[in-house]
């Protein structure tokens, strides 16, 4: 009986040392977890108030975010940049005239002048006024109070000419002044 038990403790011993080295050679997957997606990390979360929608998705909701960390601080996750649309996929290409109707756009807080409102719309712009953006310090303030003074000058407008009594006026009713003097 001893040749026999001394096969058994060397078997065991061979199995035992070849066991651990077998679990010191195991492999770890990584696999994604089936569920709703990132939980909201623990205690508040601190975002700036940048304005550059994304799309999130937790689940099988999507919703739109005005910046990437306050999505995730909700628990989402980002999808893509922009506002989410139906179905969430990115806007599709869309094919526009070359119809000449200027029209100013806004995304955000950019705004943008576009030859027509189709092309204001395939490229995410939402058309906020007709003709040419105007920049801030060009627009009228409101109440707009001008002289009586007579110094006529020719005021355009989206293509359009008009004489005004005085720059002034000119630039209250939203015209450029083209030029001192009437319009030819």
């Amino acid at each position: 009986m001893l040749p026999f038990k001394r096969f058994i403790m060397k078997s065991a011993a061979i199995f035992l040392a070849a066991a651990g080295f077998l679990s010191a050679c195991t492999v770890v997957v990584d696999e994604p977890r089936p569920g709703p997606g990132p939980i909201r990390p623990p205690g508040p979360q601190m975002c700036t108030m940048e304005f550059a929608p994304v799309c999130g998705e937790r689940g099988n909701r999507m919703r739109t975010f005005p910046n990437a960390c306050q999505a995730r601080a909700d628990g989402f996750r980002v999808v893509h940049r922009g506002e989410c649309r139906p179905a969430s996929r990115p806007p599709e290409e869309q094919a526009c005239t070359r119809e000449f109707s200027p029209v100013c756009g806004q995304r955000g807080p950019r705004r943008q002048t576009f030859p027509n409102s189709c092309v204001a719309r395939a490229e995410g712009f939402r058309v906020v006024a007709p003709g040419e953006c105007r920049r801030e310090d060009d627009r009228p303030q409101q109440p707009q109070f001008c002289t009586r003074e007579f110094a006529p000058v020719c005021g355009e407008r989206n293509g359009r000419s008009r004489t005004f009594p005085n720059a002034c006026e000119a630039r209250a009713d939203g015209f450029r002044v083209a030029h001192p003097g009437e319009c030819r």
